[in-house]
C-alpha cells in the first residue's frame, strides 16, 4: 500500500511494503518516481521510503542557496517524523550526496549506503553555478533536454521514447528555485576527506556509459570508504537504476540482506 503524506515535515515521501526500512533518495531534477523500477523488488521484503528532496516534486520549495547538510537534516525530520532510529539509505545521483552527508553528519541514523552514479565531489564549482544562475532566469525547461540525455544511453532512449518524454516533463516541472539551489548545493559539496569516516556498509554502483558522474567518481568512494564494494552496470548511463534495473536491483537486495537496521 502507498501512503502519500507530509508527517510533521516539508518533505514528501511514500511507503510501500513493510520490513527493514530503506530510505531511497532521488536526483537533481527528478521526484520520488525514478525510483519506481525497484519498488517490486524491494517492498516484499522493506518498507520503502521515497523522499521528494527539497524543492522537487511535491516537497516545500524554500529560497536558497541550499547546502547539502540542509538536504541530509531534511531526512533526519523524515526519520524522526516516522520514529525510525536508523535505515538503509539509497541514493543516486544528488541523492547520493545526500546519502553520503547523512552518513558524515548523522551516522548513528546510517545502517548502509547504495550510491549509484554519485560523487564525493563533483565540481567544477563555477559550472554548477552557471547552471543555477540559467536556471534561475530562464527555468528549467532550459536544460530539461541536456540533462535526460544524459540520464539514459542513446539506444535505450530511442527504444523508450514514452518514459524519455516522462523524464523530460519531470524536469520541466521541477522548481526552478529547488533545482537551482540543489546545484548550489552541489557546487560545494566536498567529502572527499571524510570517505574514511563512513563506517556503515556501503555499496557503489556506477553506469559505465555514464556522461554526468564518470565511473572514477565510484570508484573513489569504493576505494575510501573502508567497508564498500564496487559495481559497474552496461549500458547504463545517469539513471543506471532505470536503465539496469534488473542487475542493480539483485545488487540491492543482496546488499540489504547483509545488515540490519534499528527499530
Amino acid at each position: 500500500m502507498t501512503s502519500p503524506d507530509l508527517i510533521n515535515t516539508s518533505l514528501f515521501h511514500t511507503s510501500e511494503g513493510s520490513g527493514d526500512p530503506v530510505v531511497m533518495l532521488p536526483s537533481l531534477g527528478s521526484t520520488h518516481r525514478m525510483w519506481d523500477p525497484q519498488v517490486p523488488a524491494l517492498a516484499s521484503a522493506h518498507e520503502v521510503i521515497r523522499v521528494d528532496l527539497r524543492g522537487h516534486g511535491d516537497s516545500a520549495v524554500t529560497p536558497g542557496p541550499y547546502t547539502m547538510s540542509d538536504l541530509a537534516d531534511d531526512v533526519v525530520a523524515v526519520l524522526d517524523a516516522r520514529g525510525l532510529a536508523s535505515v538503509h539509505v539509497v541514493g543516486l545521483s544528488l541523492g547520493g550526496m545526500v546519502g553520503l552527508q547523512l552518513a558524515v553528519d548523522h551516522p548513528q541514523r546510517v545502517s548502509s549506503l547504495a550510491l549509484m552514479c554519485t560523487s564525493a565531489r563533483l565540481g567544477p564549482r563555477d559550472a554548477w553555478i552557471d547552471r543555477a544562475a540559467i536556471v534561475r532566469a530562464h527555468g528549467t525547461t532550459a536544460v530539461a533536454r541536456s540533462v535526460v540525455g544524459r540520464w539514459l544511453t542513446p539506444d535505450y532512449a530511442a527504444a523508450h521514447p514514452d518514459e524519455t518524454d516522462a523524464f523530460l516533463r519531470m524536469v520541466a516541472d521541477t522548481p526552478a528555485e529547488g533545482y537551482a539551489s540543489s546545484c548550489e548545493a552541489i557546487a560545494d559539496h566536498d567529502l572527499v576527506a571524510k570517505l574514511s569516516s563512513v563506517n556503515v556498509p556501503t555499496l557503489a554502483i556506477a553506469g559505465r556509459d555514464d556522461p554526468a558522474i564518470p565511473l572514477e567518481h565510484l570508484r573513489a568512494i569504493a576505494d575510501a570508504v573502508p567497508e564498500a564494494d564496487y559495481l559497474e552496470v552496461a549500458p547504463a548511463a545517469h539513471l543506471a537504476n532505470w536503465e539496469r534495473a534488473t542487475e542493480v536491483n539483485a545488487a540491492l537486495r543482496t546488499h540489504l540482506a547483509g545488515v540490519r537496521s534499528e527499530p
